[in-house]
């Protein structure tokens, strides 16, 4: 093989290994609390479909559970990719907001919980792991999706987020749902930390 071809090859093997010593390492999140909320923008189709409806940017959203520098996310979502488990889960944070995943990601707080309501809802998300994710179950059927599971959460720890639903006009499924941005613009959600990529977060600095 020609040198130059050899070079080329060298540095085509060597791109992949690259991007992932480039990739950044998760927040080790100090500031945060067990309860807080992690949204993220994410990359997959799904993410592209929620943001075709949802004008605030961010496709997605979780729990924090654990502390700093091993936070683990609490959510629920349809699998994005061949194997991945379908429905509420727990994700280390390095998974959840991994490159291939997340474009940005903004940490908020449900400002009136106290710690045993924010461990109440921690409790309340985790007696549910594994319920499959259906946007609109129907009678006495299990499954939900990630916005829903937060605020049903936070009710059984005795805390109203207070956030807003929207009606989508979804074939064979309108009907009322609750996107990212109408829980993020909640009146008791207060910003604690952002990435500094999200081109969301300038509208709404922390209180």
């Amino acid at each position: 093989m020609p040198r130059a071809a050899r070079g080329l090859a060298a540095l085509l093997l060597a791109l992949p290994l690259a991007a992932i010593a480039a990739a950044p390492a998760p927040p080790t999140g100090e500031t945060w609390l067990a309860g807080d909320l992690i949204f993220r923008e994410g990359t997959a189709l799904v993410s592209e479909a929620v943001r075709g409806v949802d004008p605030g940017g961010y496709s997605h959203v979780g729990l924090l559970d654990g502390a700093p520098g091993d936070w683990r996310v609490l959510h629920a979502e349809p699998a994005e990719t061949p194997g991945d488990p379908d429905g509420v889960r727990e994700d280390p944070l390095a998974f959840f907001l991994a490159p291939q995943r997340a474009r940005a990601w903004a940490v908020y707080r449900v400002e009136p919980a106290d710690p045993a309501q924010r461990a109440a809802a921690i409790a309340a998300i985790r007696a549910r792991l594994g319920e499959p994710f259906r946007l609109a179950p129907g009678p006495g059927e299990p499954g939900t999706y990630c916005t829903v599971l937060i605020t049903e959460a936070y009710a059984a720890a005795g805390v109203k987020i207070g956030a807003r639903s929207r009606h989508l006009g979804l074939p064979l499924i309108a009907g009322e749902y609750l996107l990212p941005s109408g829980l993020r613009e909640a009146p008791t959600m207060r910003r604690v930390e952002a990435s500094t990529v999200s081109p969301h977060e300038g509208r709404r600095a922390p209180r």
